[in-house]
Order: structure tokens, then sequence, then C-alpha cells
């Protein structure tokens, strides 16, 4: 062993350290040193000549032993073992022999970029054979047969012997859903070198080293494959509890094993994998570890006949007074404004003439009353799903809550929840508000449904008791079983099912150390925001109503950035006048104590509608006449609104919503200017632009020129960005405030206010969300306006930064090719792992 062993790059392309590879597997080197390459080409070759120890079963990956011994494993992509081969061709077979440069594997570039996690391919020395790598190419750009790594012989070491005993056996059956690939097989070979035993894996006549990943991973087992472990020396009990303990929970990625059906009445078993981790979507955010506990709703049944109209009008009667008595009753002893809304919205409801009036025509048609109750909800449920608005849509779990209550009266019976053990994780299809507000909150640890939507009452009401919920997380749901162990990654939208020991140990941790941190966090919420040189962050708070501007004192609110004005004008028939909103908007102001403040004129359109203001019929309302663009056709709206600003809150900024051209900013303009001359007020009121449309953000250098502030609203910008409607639940997983290009548009309008010496500040979503606050800063963002929950948190993070940090992470933010992967980016800078 006396000559150098040169690797050449098996792949045109891009070098780039390990450690850049997003995924800890990789950059952690925990299958061994190496590189990686992100690939321009759609051919991998040998990098030296050898024999294929293994081709993986998913055709993503192949190991090559050079002469020595040396063992390279080369994986195209990550996360392509679950494409099943798609996408790939295989050009060699285990057990040959190659020369370098000989093509081993095509893959077809268009497909691994629409459906893997990221083409980066590391290249990695899995068995050094006694060599070091002593060169290596990284950060340019590289052509296949290039030098790439050069290993040069070191010292031998010599064997440590073990001591000698029987070999302890244990039959497992492998349940992660792709099998032991690299990754799994990588977690295999750690935990087996924490033991003095030589432990092995048994499969198909053939016998592979627990330590080595690509022995593993040449067994190609594949999910509910048989295999022996086998374990010999001091620890050999320990050693094959612990491996067989790692592959049995699945390490995230288990999934049911079903024993094989005597006939093919069912869909195969690959069709019903992926139960390890259900993606959804956020409806509250936060972390939970607990236990599955289902609800299973029962379906009432009711009879069509009645027996005669005046018994069964009696008797809906009686049912809908006892109902609207205990939502009374509910909302006098229930805690919190969010509880007490849905409750009296559920109030108005069951007194509703036309839902009544049905009801009452039924009955005297013949039907029972409980017949009758249910037709009526049931056409009013069809008629708002019908309507497309997300908003309204949402209202019908409201509908179907009172048709239970109401039904379960007629039927004299109780709608009892499940009994929750502590730390229980409550599955559904869906939740009903009612069967929510019932359950033991103390005993609930986090809620994920099949169905369901992010603005929903149960979404909100799951806020407001600080519960991590997760809607529209799909069939998978009903698979789960009672008693599982789970993780709720609420934040990602995420539940982990079957967590192995060590990921429950993680979440745990991370519970224990976000507890500790927002108990410091709150201690010095009050006080204000500053980086750690000394850099001046305002951090304000997003209002909608007085309780909310209440909350926003307690929790630190240097201000508020964003006051929204629809919650005075919509749910009522008549818009409210000039002296109602000047008495609400000076309540508001008195709350924060004098704060500085912003105040959006009224946003309505879209998915927020008011009868007073009709809006003609659309064929896409979030392209239609919204924002502005309504204040513009209804000028006195516009007027009657500034002059309660400037009465009720006289030191407040405004701000203009949807604002897409410096013609309409000016149109504002000129309308403030008019009720200022009109009430005899001298001086000038600062008037702002929100930063919502591309094209706001593409002229921000423009409307800067003439604007006093920019504020950039994250929600709408991103929707518009992505041409995603942020109210379609198939779309709601994919649409990331954090995609590059939102980032790019946020640089650009931070820019562009620059240019002006204006000051810009993001009072959307995102202000809120810790992975992006160090990015918004580094942009040249200042004022930050967030949920008052996140306040602490966001101030004792931003204490924490430093600018030219903050200014580096957005310059590699904005060079991301995901949302994934600025969220990877910046939790490795939040981590400190940078």
């Amino acid at each position: 062993m006396s000559a150098d062993l040169v690797l050449l790059s098996p792949l045109d392309g891009w070098a780039a350290p390990l450690a850049e590879v997003p995924d800890p597997v990789f950059a952690q080197a925990m299958l061994g040193e190496g590189l990686a390459i992100d690939p321009t080409g759609g051919v991998l070759h040998a990098p030296c000549d050898g024999v294929i120890v293994a081709v993986h079963a998913a055709r993503h990956a192949v190991s090559l032993r050079a002469e020595g011994g040396v063992e390279i494993l080369m994986h195209v992509g990550l996360d392509t073992v679950a494409l099943g081969g798609e996408g790939f061709e295989v050009h060699v077979a285990e057990g040959q022999v190659v020369s370098a440069g000989q093509r081993l594997i095509s893959f077809d570039l268009a497909v691994l970029a629409e459906r893997a996690t990221s083409l980066i391919t590391p290249i990695i020395v899995t068995d050094a054979a006694g060599r070091s790598i002593t060169a290596r190419l990284s950060g340019a750009a590289v052509k296949v047969g290039e030098r790439l790594l050069t290993l040069a012989p070191g010292v031998a070491v010599a064997a440590q012997a073990v001591a000698a005993g029987p070999e302890l056996t244990r039959a497992i059956v492998v349940p992660l859903m792709h099998g032991l690939h690299a990754r799994p097989a990588a977690r295999v070979a750690e935990t087996a070198k924490r033991f003095q035993a030589e432990i092995s894996l048994l499969a198909l006549n053939r016998r592979a080293n627990a330590r080595s990943p690509v022995g593993i991973m040449s067994l190609g087992l594949r999910h509910g494959d048989s295999a022996t472990l086998a374990a010999a020396g001091p620890d050999a009990a320990a050693a094959l509890e612990a491996v067989a303990e790692l592959i049995e929970g699945g390490m995230g990625e288990g999934a049911p094993i079903r024993s094989p059906a005597p006939a093919p009445v069912e869909a195969p078993p690959a069709r019903r994998a992926g139960l390890a981790v259900l993606k959804g979507v956020m409806a509250s955010p936060g972390l939970a570890v607990g236990k599955a506990v289902r609800l299973f709703v029962e379906e009432l049944t009711v009879v069509e006949a009645g027996q005669g109209a005046a018994q069964e009008q009696a008797a809906l009667d009686a049912a809908l007074a006892a109902v609207g008595a205990r939502l009374a009753r509910e909302a006098e002893s229930g805690e919190g404004q969010a509880r007490r809304a849905i409750l009296g919205a559920h109030a108005a409801f069951l007194e509703d003439p036309e839902l009544t009036g049905q009801a009452a025509r039924l009955i005297g048609e013949g039907k029972s009353a409980g017949f009758a109750w249910r037709s009526a909800i049931g056409a009013y449920v069809e008629a708002l799903r019908g309507l497309g608005d997300r908003r309204i849509a949402e209202r019908v779990d409201d509908l179907l809550d009172l048709e239970r209550r109401v039904l379960l009266i007629l039927a004299g019976e109780e709608d009892r929840g499940p009994e929750l053990p502590p730390g229980a994780i409550l599955l559904a299809e869906e939740v009903l508000p009612s069967q929510l507000m019932g359950l033991d909150a103390g005993r609930l640890a986090g809620i994920c449904t099949a169905r369901g939507g992010p603005t929903s009452h149960v979404a909100i009401l799951a806020a407001s008791m600080g519960v991590p919920a997760v809607v529209a997380a799909g069939p998978g749901v009903a698979a789960i079983n009672e008693g599982t162990s789970l993780i709720l990654d609420a934040d990602a939208g995420l539940l982990h099912v079957a967590p192995d020991a060590k990921a429950l140990e993680t979440a745990q941790t991370t519970l224990a150390v976000r507890a500790e941190r927002r108990a410091a966090a709150r201690l010095a919420s009050r006080e204000d925001c500053r980086m750690a040189d000394g850099t001046r962050i305002k951090v304000y708070a997003n209002l909608g109503s007085l309780a909310d501007a209440e909350a926003a004192e307690a929790a630190g609110a240097e201000g508020c950035g964003l006051l929204r004005t629809e919650f005075l004008f919509l749910e009522r028939d008549t818009a409210p006048d000039e002296e109602e909103q000047a008495e609400r908007y000076g309540a508001i102001a008195a709350a924060m104590g004098g704060r500085p403040m912003i105040i959006r004129l009224l946003d309505v359109g879209g998915d927020k509608t008011a009868p007073y203001l009709p809006i003609g019929p659309e064929e896409n309302p979030a392209l239609g006449v919204r924002g502005v663009r309504v204040l513009m056709r209804r000028p006195q709206v516009l007027k009657t609104q500034l002059r309660a600003i400037l009465r009720g809150a006289p030191h407040a900024k405004i701000m203009a919503p949807m604002v897409a051209s410096l013609s309409e900013l000016r149109a504002v303009r000129a309308a403030l200017d008019e009720a200022r001359r009109e009430m005899g007020r001298v001086g000038r009121t600062d008037l702002g632009v929100m930063i919502e449309t591309p094209a706001a953000a593409a002229t921000a250098d423009l409307l800067a020129a003439e604007a006093d502030f920019l504020s950039v609203g994250t929600n709408d910008l991103t929707q518009y960005a992505l041409a995603m409607d942020r109210g379609n639940p198939d779309l709601a997983g994919e649409i990331d405030a954090l995609h590059p290009a939102v980032l790019r548009l946020i640089a650009q309008a931070s820019e562009g206010g620059r240019k002006h010496a204006l000051w810009t500040g993001v009072c959307g979503g995102l202000a809120g969300d810790l992975a992006a606050v160090p990015i918004l800063i580094g942009l040249g963002i200042t004022e930050l306006s967030m949920p008052s929950a996140a306040i602490p948190e966001a101030k004792a993070l931003i204490r924490t930064l430093s600018p030219g940090a903050c200014a580096e992470l957005a310059r590699k933010a904005l060079d991301q090719p995901s949302p994934e992967a600025v969220r990877a980016l910046s939790n490795t800078f939040l981590t400190g792992e940078a």
C-alpha cells in the first residue's frame, strides 16, 4: 500500500464540501469522509478501477471496492430512495469488475429535480482501509475524469481482539418503508461501533458486518424483509438489544407490516406505506410528545317520518332552547375571547330564522324533528361549500357542530369525548369546536386531523389554548393505532409516528429547552430590543381587536406595526360610522399606552367580504377588486375611515393595503390631505405602503420616493409570488414565505426604501417565524411586527444576533434552491452549527 489512490470525478457538476449536504447523516460524516457534487449531467461513472460491492434496489446508490480494500459509496441525490427506481437506469451488477470512467448509473435530472429533496450527490469513502484523504477538490466546477480525491497510505493498526463467546442471535423484520438504505445503514453502523462485540446482519444466505454501512446496504433488505442479527463478544447481549431496538423502532421511517393477503382483495402494502411521517398544515404552533388517542364520532341516525307536526316542532323548539342555554353557560364560564366569540357565533346560527324556518317547513310536511334539522343544516352546508370562499366554507364545521348538539338532545344522549391520559395527542378525521372545548385541556398535548383548515374555529381555539395542532394530514391519520407514540411538530406541519427512542429523547429535550427559553424571554420582554452590538430593531405587534392590544402590551410589544381594521367592518350588515370607528381606534391606542401605531386602511375583497360593500362576481377574487382598489371605488368609505383615525389615534401612522402602483398611493395621499384640511389639522400624517404585490416590491424605489415608510405583508406577497392560493388546502403545505423568490422580493423592497432613507418593516406571518428573523434583519428590515405570543422569544433571539452575521446569512439564503434549504440553513445558523 505504497502508492496514492486517486478517485476521479464520477459526475459533471460542482464540487462542494460534505458539510454543505442538507442531510445530517452525510454532512456529519456518519457514513465516512468525502465530498459532494451538485450534478449538471445525468450519468454516474466509476471513480477508479474496482469491483461493484452493492447496487441498491432503488437504483439510486452504488458501492465500489478499489484495490487495497477501499470502499466508495456514491449516492445520487437526497431522499431518492423514495422514488423506487423511477428515473434511474443501472448499467452494472454486483460482483462486476469495472474500470475508471465506466458508466455505472444513468438518471433523469428532470425527474430528480421535481421529486427529490436535492440533486446533490455525496461521494463517500465508507472504508478507507488504513488510508487517509490528503487532497480533495471543493467549491469548483468539475468534469468526469478530473482528479477529485487523493487517499494516501497510512500506518496500519492492528485489529483489537474480541473476547470469544457464544454467538447470540435474534430474528427481526425490517419496518422501514424504504428498507435499510444509506441513512439507516449509517445509524446501525454507528450504534454497532459503540460495542466491543462483533455484530452481523444475516439475510438471504449472506452476512454483513453491522459496522459497515455498505455491507448492510449490500444485503438489499426492503420493507417487510426478515433478517437475523448475530453478536459475539463480552457485551453481545446488550449490542444485540441495541441494534435490534434501533431497526425495529423504524428510525423515523417505520411503516406498518401487513401479512400477505391470500388473494389480491385490497391494494398492495406499498400503497399504504408512509405512515412514519405525515405531512399536514400548521393550525396552531408548537411541539408535543405523547400517545395517540383517537376521537371516534358515532354517526347519529334519525328517522324520517314524524309523529305529528305539533309534537315534532315542540321537540325541536325544546332542543334548540336547551342548546342555546348550554352555549350561554359555556360562554359565561369559559375563558378567552376566542372561545366566547365562537360560542356567540354558534348562538347566532342557532337563532337564524332561515335555518329554523326551513326545519319548521319540513316538520309541517310530516318529517321528524331530527330529520328536519339535519336537512336544513345540510342545505346550508352544501351552499357554503359551493361558494368558493375559504373563510366562509370553514364555518361549515360550526353548522355541523350545531347539528350534532341538537340531534343529541333530541335523542336524549350526551356527546362524551374520550378519557384523555396525560400527554394525549388527539387524532380524528375532524374535530368540532364543542368537542375540543369539552376536552380536558390540561391533559391534551396536541391535535392532528386528517381534514380541516388552518383558519377554522378549531384552529383558532387550539391556538388560544396553546395546544399545537396540525390539520389536513390526510388519510394516514386513520391508520394510527391507539396508544402509539407520537411527536407532533406543528411548526413544520409534521406528525412523526412511532419514533425511535433517540427521536423521542431529542424532542423531550427540545421541549424542556423551549420552556426554559420562553420563561427567560418573558422576564426580559419589556426591555427595548437591541442586537448584540446595540443596533435597534423594533418589535411590534399585529392587532385585530382591543383584546389583542391588551395582550400585546403584556407581551412587551414596543408598538403596533399592523392594526387590521377589518374587525370593525366584517360580519355586520352596515358599515361602522365615523364615531364608532374613532372610539374603537382610540380605545386600542389607549390600551397600547401611547406607543407607536400603524393602522392599515380597510382591506376587503378576495376572501374577506362585507355585504354592504358588494363586489360583483369575479372569476379570480384574489386578483380582483380588493384592498386599495375597493377604497378607490368607494371614496366615502375611505374618507370616513381617515377622519376616524385622525380623531381616535391622531399619532398613528396610516398604511395603504394591496398597492400595486404609484397612482394608488397618490390617491390615498390626496384623500388624507383633504381630510386633514377639512378637520383643521396642521402638519402631516405619515402614510406608508404595504408591500404585498410583486409589483410593489419591484417598484419599491418609486413608491419610497413619495411614501413615509414601507412594510412587507408576507402572507399575500407569498401567494402572489408563488402563484399559490393560500386558502387552497392542497397547496397549503407548499406555501412557505422563506421561498428564495419571496426573500428576493423582500430584499428588493428593502433596497428601494434605503434609496430614499426610509425604514422597511415586515408585518406578515414571516416576522414571527424565528427561522426568518435573522434573515429579515440581514436583508435590512428594522421593524418586525408579529403576533403577541411570538414577541418575547423574538426579542430574546435578536439580542444574540450581530448585523454582520445576519447579512451573511441573508446573502446565502437568497442563493438557496428551496424554502426547505433556507430553513435548514437558518436552523444551522441558530443552533450554532454553522
